[in-house]
């Protein structure tokens, strides 16, 4: 069983003379354990997803399931004990993470007090999750006195606070430098090794989604395209795959009906085990 089932998800946005589609009838499942990769250009609904995931926005329509919860069917209370015990989010603005006069220390307990966790063993945890990001020396200082690679080290560690099952981060590496992005990406797969979590990245960078053994690229509200590494021990490149959802859609990458010249009609063909899209 995936531990994140998405089928058929939709979402649209209304104003007084305006409906806004975001997501169209999107499939995906994401196993526990797993760290992968969400792309696409901005409008795709990749943000969208996350803040459904989140249980920071509700579908308009579909299947949504992370664990035991339906998040098309979450009480008020259950809401709040997702959004408490199952997930937890890294964003890209540091001032959405973090409490700028608290220390890396405090600002990493902030979260176990709402669970009622605190004194000396929140106290342990937090200096457990800063060590575990790099920052067991770095604990007693201010977000002033923190570069912007460490204050988002600290988020990790805030986001890991209420030991999530589920970690989401949106555009992590977005503003540091090439080098702190890379130590992000490892701080990831070292905690995805070390707590099992599940860990899902949203990025524009395809240089971000390669670092994982598999990514997805939405495109128009859909997943249109899925990349899985076949031999991560080896390092080998990704293999690019369209994803055929439910309906029997898929969506052919502008670049190869470019290429052919492809465009609102085609026909298809079957031979053999090969399903053939031509020019009419």
């Amino acid at each position: 069983m995936a531990f994140v089932h998405c089928q058929g998800l939709v979402k649209i946005y209304r104003t007084a003379d305006l409906e806004v589609f975001a997501l169209q009838g999107l499939d995906l499942e994401v196993a526990a354990g797993e760290i992968m990769a969400i792309i696409g250009n901005s409008g795709s609904g990749k943000s969208t997803l996350l803040n459904i995931l989140g249980a920071l926005d509700e579908p308009s329509a579909g299947r949504c399931v992370v664990g035991e919860y339906d998040l098309l069917r979450l009480s008020a209370a259950q809401r709040v004990a997702y959004q408490r015990q199952v997930v937890g989010f890294v964003w890209q603005n540091h001032a959405r993470n973090l409490i700028p006069y608290l220390t890396a220390v405090e600002n990493v307990e902030v979260p176990m007090s709402l669970t009622g966790l605190i004194g000396a063993p929140a106290r342990r945890r937090a200096l457990d999750l800063l060590e575990a990001v790099g920052l067991a020396g770095r604990a007693g200082h201010t977000l002033t006195h923190l570069s912007g690679g460490e204050q988002q080290r600290v988020a990790i560690a805030l986001a890991l606070a209420n030991q999530p099952r589920l970690l989401l981060a949106d555009e992590p590496t977005g503003a540091v430098d090439t080098g702190t992005a890379s130590r992000i990406l490892q701080i990831f797969r070292e905690i995805n090794l070390r707590y099992g979590t599940t860990i899902i990245i949203v990025t524009h960078d395809r240089a971000v989604a390669r670092a994982v053994d598999r990514y997805v690229l939405i495109r128009d509200g859909k997943v249109a395209q899925e990349a899985i590494r076949r031999s991560p021990e080896a390092g080998t490149a990704h293999e690019e795959l369209v994803v055929l959802d439910g309906a029997g859609r898929l969506q052919i990458p502008r670049e190869a009906l470019d290429r052919v010249g492809l465009s609102g009609r085609a026909r298809v063909e079957v031979e053999g085990d090969r399903i053939i899209v031509r020019k009419p």
